[in-house]
């Protein structure tokens, strides 16, 4: 018996069959559809195996994407996409097809009725801007007395005009 932990991961596989029927994916998609369907496992857990996968060669590097955006972060999120690499043996697992093709068909649907609210909404609003006066246009009696905020704690921090 050989040394050491065995190459075989349940988790990596399950990461095979999802990438098997998806084509591609990265990792933070992988591991939010792997815990819709399967026992969740820590997102660590599932770059971990996905780093792994590539160095046995079970996947691959598809490509990497810098996408920018409003992140906590910062402004820019590198996406590394996986595919199936040459030693990986799909099973086929009915059980992701079927979660698979869910999904496609919610976000075909969600994106049919958010693309119908859109043209809804930009034929029903009319922006109109409010007419501000000119300073010079406005007279002293128009003006109104800023109110006063705290009432008169301030009042010996004010400059009498």
């Amino acid at each position: 018996m050989p040394r050491g932990r065995p190459v075989k991961s349940e988790i990596r596989q399950n990461i095979i069959e999802i990438l098997h029927f998806m084509g591609e994916g990265y990792g933070y998609q992988v591991a939010k559809i792997y815990n819709e369907i399967f026992p969740t496992v820590t997102q660590r857990s599932v770059y971990y195996h996905l780093r792994k996968g590539v160095q046995t060669e079970e996947l691959e590097v598809h490509k990497v994407k810098v996408e920018k955006g409003d992140y906590s972060w910062g402004d820019t999120v590198e996406k590394i996409y996986y595919s199936l690499g040459n030693r990986a043996e799909p099973r086929g697992k009915k059980r992701v097809q079927k979660h698979l093709e869910k999904i496609k068909i919610d976000i075909k649907i969600d994106t049919e009725r958010m693309m119908s609210k859109a043209l809804v909404q930009s034929k029903s609003k009319v922006h109109v801007e409010p007419e501000i006066p000119i300073e010079s246009e406005v007279t002293m009696e128009e003006k109104e007395e800023p109110k006063k905020k705290f009432g008169g704690l301030f009042s010996r921090f004010r400059r009498e005009k």
